[in-house]
């Protein structure tokens, strides 16, 4: 047993998807595609000192229930310390980074010496069980610009991806629950999930990612009015941006939010998926 491991996973943000359920967690899932970035969370796990987990997200003491999941999959009493530079329900996938940066850091620590694509189906299935996301892990440990082709973990889908990288902006005005979206009625967002993803492995560019996905989040009847109208304030100064699923964020590629008058966040798509530091 290892004293300590730390592990980065890029944020992700989805542009569109179509859900896909299973009664196998690691089976169920869904198609998309989106953007990794170089923004993300830093997971650093060490053995528990007195048997109990605890899983720590910016200083403060949090139940995530995909991380301690995982913990218990892999039989790895572990105090689990994050720093994330995305806000937690936005959009960013920083529960999915969790899962699997704690899977791949424990896995490390406690000397399980399972494979990546054992580990990413691990994180995978917690997260689907959990009901906080349904593909940020399987794009997460891949990096890119992934399309995810068909759903479920790593064994089971089947990844693309845009061959271009861009400068990333983005700007965050709240949270919406991933759990309540995907808990509802869904036949309607993965109706245009697939209609998105189809225009998208046609043309597999950055551009048509883009017009996709804003597509996708009017069809889906996920826009919300602030959501609305700052895209609409992107496309008045010819820039391209849309909608991050699921949160009240809006993402830009190039400099469409600052030339749109926004102070956002600015990074840049990540060249390669999780992994230990």
């Amino acid at each position: 047993m290892r004293e300590e491991a730390t592990a980065f996973v890029p944020g992700h943000i989805t542009g569109f998807f179509s859900a896909h359920p299973d009664d196998d967690p690691t089976k169920a899932g869904s198609r998309g595609a989106g953007l990794t970035l170089t923004d993300g969370v830093e997971v650093t796990v060490e053995p528990a000192a007195d048997g109990e987990s605890t899983v720590v997200l910016d200083g403060d003491e949090l139940e995530i229930d995909p991380v301690e999941t995982v913990l218990e999959t892999l039989e790895a009493p572990a105090r689990v310390e994050a720093e994330s530079e995305l806000p937690l329900g936005s959009g960013f996938g920083v529960s999915g980074a969790m899962a699997l940066g704690t899977a791949l850091a424990a896995n490390h620590v406690f000397e399980r010496k399972l494979s990546a694509n054992e580990l990413v189906t691990i994180a995978h299935g917690a997260e689907v069980q959990a009901g906080t996301g349904l593909g940020d892990v399987v794009a997460q440990a891949h990096g890119g610009a992934p399309i995810r082709l068909e759903p479920g973990g790593p064994l089971e889908n089947k990844l693309d991806a845009i061959p271009q990288r861009a400068r990333v902006e983005y700007v965050s005005f709240g949270e919406l629950s991933t759990a309540d979206v995907l808990s509802g009625e869904t036949d309607r967002l993965s109706a245009a999930g697939k209609q998105a993803l189809s225009r998208v492995v046609e043309e597999p560019t950055l551009l048509s990612f883009m017009y996709a996905s804003r597509m996708f989040a009017r069809e889906a009847e996920l826009v919300t009015e602030q959501v609305a109208r700052t895209i609409g304030d992107v496309t008045d100064v010819e820039g391209q941006a849309s909608m991050a699923m699921l949160g009240e964020t809006v993402f830009a590629l190039g400099t469409g939010l600052s030339d749109a008058g926004y102070e956002p966040t600015v990074c840049a798509t990540h060249p390669a998926g999780a992994m230990l530091k």
